[in-house]
């Protein structure tokens, strides 16, 4: 059998996606596994090693390269696939999976689609039989709404497995070593600013935690963050690190290093969820429910109940919810979550 996974990006959302590569390993341990991803994403799927082939994509002109469309169709449809998964639901992944060959292309209905018209080209629809994929009444975590797509090959569901690979670099050595000992990784950004904790709470927090639980913080940024993390450092007196600049596989190796991570709901947060990382998430426009660590004993401290831009990138009030999280709250959720035992992911 040969099986294809269209899911090109984001971050978080490819992390969310691993496990239907794993069940899909699993039930099959002979099939060929290829993955079709944007070149902005490939050194997560690196870090997979259930997969066969990753078929990188230069689809946004992209520095580290990958295949042009066309070039990228032409391969596809080469190795002939038996099935086609499009598990991000937009008309573009769609017609990549539907020009793949594949004799099955899966997909979601048009409730659950990003993009409704996107199942006009699949030939076997999945309907999760849910209110809708942005639904308030949806509380299903999104990686079991991606595994149910296997119910369609009579796959049965499991529990989500990652078996994410984190390797340590030499840069991330280093950081671990100079907070001498157990420490907090405190992740400053996220793409929407709405989903941002204040630098300043951070920073209280860092303080706290160096007093309370003996821990250093390391405060871990990515593109266009790093003054985010150095207001964080600079306002810690001395409990916080800046993180030096990370790839995927550096997130990885942090996060699996750390005693307890703190974050909005970004990617890094979910790489962190996925090898077993104690976790706390700080959440508003989206549903802890639905995006939240996948860990019993993890924490999430949440106003998406309150929150009025759900799933917007763009805070429609002059006060974003987030900003009725204080220091305290947060404090109490990672002091649950340290007293609690570390998770194993799979």
């Amino acid at each position: 059998m040969k099986f294809l996974l269209v899911r090109l990006g984001a971050l978080g959302d490819l992390v969310h996606a691993i496990p239907v590569a794993v069940a899909l390993r699993r039930a099959y341990p002979d099939a060929q596994i290829d993955w079709v991803v944007s070149a902005k994403h490939r050194e997560l799927l690196e870090l997979v090693p259930v997969l066969d082939h990753r078929i990188v994509v230069n689809d946004r002109g992209h520095a580290q390269g990958g295949l042009a469309w066309p070039a990228a169709i032409a391969a596809l449809r080469r190795e002939r696939y038996d099935v086609a998964f499009d598990l991000q639901g937009l008309i573009k992944s769609a017609v990549v999976a539907r020009l793949s060959g594949a004799r099955r292309v899966i997909g979601f209905t048009a409730r659950y689609a990003r993009e409704s018209a996107a199942r006009l080209f699949y030939t076997d629809v999945h309907d999760p039989g849910g209110a809708g994929l942005f639904a308030p009444s949806e509380t299903r975590h999104v990686v079991r709404i991606n595994l149910g797509l296997l119910d369609e090959i009579g796959v049965p569901p499991a529990p989500p497995e990652f078996r994410l690979e984190a390797l340590r670099s030499l840069a991330v050595a280093g950081v671990i070593e100079q907070a001498g000992g157990p420490f907090a990784l405190l992740n400053t950004g996220a793409a929407w600013p709405n989903k941002r904790w204040p630098p300043d709470r951070l920073a209280a927090l860092a303080r706290e935690l160096r007093t309370r639980r003996g821990l250093s913080s390391i405060v871990l940024w990515g593109p266009g963050e790093r003054a985010l993390a150095e207001a964080v450092v600079a306002d810690a007196a001395g409990a916080a690190l800046c993180a030096p600049e990370t790839r995927i596989a550096d997130v990885a190796a942090l996060a699996a290093a750390a005693s307890v991570m703190v974050s909005g709901d970004t990617g890094p947060a979910h790489i962190a969820s996925a090898v077993g990382t104690p976790l706390v998430g700080i959440y508003g426009p989206t549903r802890p429910e639905r995006n939240g660590p996948l860990g019993p004993d993890d924490e999430a401290v949440s106003r998406a109940g309150v929150c009025e831009c759900h799933h917007l990138r763009q805070c429609k009030r002059e006060r974003m919810c987030l900003l009725d999280i204080d220091v305290s709250e947060v404090l109490a959720a990672v002091e649950r979550r340290l007293d609690r035992p570390r998770a194993h992911r799979g």
